[in-house]
Order: structure tokens, then C-alpha cells, then sequence
């Protein structure tokens, strides 16, 4: 059995010249859509894609002003016109013009201030979502694009939280909670994700009283203190657990829904994974919050008492 032919929706339209305005507003609508000018006023998509339905929403504004507009469905009559369509939508040029821009910006990370690196980082973010979003036929210009991404964003959190620990091997052992109140804990200074969490966390739920130190270097660490993410310390990364997650389980925490939610976001934000939705909102919560205070002690404050939000959020408590 031959393949089902691919299908393409073709819209033709056709406006005024009085209407410079609208032609413009269309035509930056059809742009970001992907579509293919085929010719002025010739417009390809490919069917299956969600941006072919909004083609009927463009074709009834030209006529609302005064155009004519049809709306055609295409099947190529062979692979070769089929090929020819695809090339249409070939955006290896656009990754190519991406990656050059991200590519410079690179060079001078270090110099950024958190300001900076978040304005790059929603910068190059846009403009990548922008084509990824028109890629209707990836091929490996997107897969190399996919990889530069990642590790731009690898450079900027290195960056943010330099010191990272590597995961530790073993078990994780089971404490004793009253064996850990009042206690002095310490970790790496300008708290990011899995820190915050962290020192959230043992405030709330593990040590009411607890007393935090905010280290220039892990190896200022007293020897009495409870250190936490970096390596070397009490609490840290095991296997595939960040610092969260295995206060988590130590603590006897991990069955508690609202924490064990929180533990999912936290682990894809400091090393990958599937994102809760929430993910993205509390890290830029987060990172305008470390854009205007400098102090540890009145960070932990502010996103503690987002945490504790969404932690009712999760649990389903009101």
C-alpha cells in the first residue's frame, strides 16, 4: 500500500491597496505562522499543522476588509513535488543565524550580571521557540539547535550556581529528626533552586529552629554545621536525587504528596526531567527575586512563602 499523499493548505488572498494597514498585520500574522509565500499573496502550510486552522481567521479578516481570500487544499502529485514543498519550510538558515547570535552572546556570559544573563535568556529563548514552533519537518539543524540550547542554558545555571555537586553513590539513610533541631546548616551562597527548596524545607518541615550559613566556599563549612547541596557535604546529590529529594527521603518526607510535587519541580529545574507546569513561573519568581535582593536571608523569606503556596497548591489543602 503507497503512503497517503501529504496534504497542504494553500490560502490566496488578496486585499485593497487602501489597505496598507491590514496588509501589513497579515502578513506579520502569516510570517509568524511559517507559512510559504509561494508568490505575493500565496500562502503554503502544511495541513496537519495546528497553525493551518488559523488560516480561516486571516482569510475572514481580508474579506471584513474589502479583500478576497480562498482558503484550497494541495496533495503533491509525486515524492519530487512533495520534496519541493518540504524544502519550502527548510529552516536550517534561520537555526544557522540563531546560533550565530547565541554563539556571541556565549563569549561574554561571565561578564553578565543576573539582569543580563536573564535578558539573554528570554531573548534567544523567544527567538528559538519562534522557529522551533515553524519546524514543521525537524532534520538536524533543529537536533544541533536542541543541543546548543541545552548547553547555553547549562552555562548560564554554572554560572548562577557555580559549584554544583556531582551525584554521590550509595543509599540514602534514614534520621532521626530530633536528632537535628536547633541546629546550624550551610550551604553555597546566592541560593538558587534546589538550595532554596532545600533550606525551605528544613526550616518547615525538619528543624523549626534552624540556623543558616550562607558560604562563599563549601570549604568555609564549620565542621559542626549540617551542610546541604555541595559536595562534600551531610546532604547532598545521590544517584539521581538532588539535594531536595534526599532530605526528603533521610527525613522520612518523601510520602507527603505536597512535598513529593514539590520534589518533581525542583528536579527538573536543577537537572532535567519532565516540567511541571508550575516549573517556569517559580523560576522566574525566583530569579527576579535574586535580582533584587542580595541578601540570602531576605531571599529565603520572600520564596518561602511561595513555596509554602504552592506546597498547599499541591497537597490539595485550602
Amino acid at each position: 500500500m503507497e503512503p497517503a499523499p501529504e496534504l497542504w493548505t494553500l490560502l490566496v488572498i488578496s486585499l485593497p491597496t487602501k489597505c496598507a494597514t491590514a496588509r501589513m498585520r497579515i502578513w506579520r500574522a502569516l510570517k509568524a505562522l511559517g507559512c510559504a509565500a509561494l508568490r505575493d499573496g500565496a500562502y503554503l502550510l502544511p495541513t496537519p499543522s495546528a497553525q493551518s486552522a488559523q488560516l480561516r481567521d486571516l482569510a475572514d479578516e481580508a474579506i471584513q476588509e474589502g479583500g478576497q481570500a480562498w482558503l484550497l487544499n494541495v496533495r503533491a502529485h509525486d515524492p519530487a513535488e512533495a520534496h519541493a514543498y518540504r524544502t519550502l519550510f527548510d529552516r536550517t538558515t534561520d537555526y544557522a543565524v540563531w546560533l550565530a547570535a547565541l554563539s556571541e552572546d556565549r563569549k561574554n556570559l561571565s561578564g553578565q550580571d543576573e539582569a543580563g544573563i536573564a535578558r539573554l535568556l528570554r531573548r534567544h529563548g523567544r527567538a528559538f521557540d519562534a522557529i522551533a514552533g515553524t519546524d514543521f519537518f525537524p532534520n538536524d539543524a533543529s537536533v544541533n539547535a536542541s543541543l546548543q540550547w541545552r548547553d547555553f542554558t547549562s552555562a548560564i545555571e554554572t554560572l548562577r550556581s557555580p559549584g554544583e555537586p556531582q551525584p554521590a553513590s550509595g543509599g540514602i539513610p534514614r534520621r532521626d529528626p530530633a536528632q537535628y533541631q536547633g541546629r546550624d546548616w550551610a550551604t553555597r551562597r546566592h541560593l538558587w533552586v534546589d538550595r532554596v527548596a532545600s533550606a525551605w524545607l528544613i526550616q518547615r518541615f525538619i528543624d523549626p529552629h534552624a540556623r543558616f550559613l550562607w558560604l562563599e566556599h563549601p570549604a568555609d563549612c564549620p565542621h559542626d554545621a549540617l551542610g546541604f547541596d555541595f559536595d562534600g557535604a551531610a546532604f547532598t546529590h545521590v544517584g539521581d536525587k538532588v539535594s531536595f529529594e534526599v532530605l526528603l527521603a533521610s527525613f522520612g518526607l518523601d510520602a507527603d504528596r505536597g512535598l513529593a510535587r514539590l520534589a518533581n519541580m525542583v528536579h527538573a529545574l536543577d537537572i532535567g526531567g519532565a516540567q511541571a507546569p508550575e516549573a517556569s513561573g517559580f523560576e522566574a519568581v525566583l530569579a527576579g527575586a535574586r535580582e533584587r535582593l542580595a541578601d540570602d536571608d531576605a531571599l529565603l523569606a520572600e520564596i518561602g512563602r511561595t513555596l509554602d503556596s504552592l506546597y498547599v497548591h499541591f497537597s490539595g489543602k485550602r
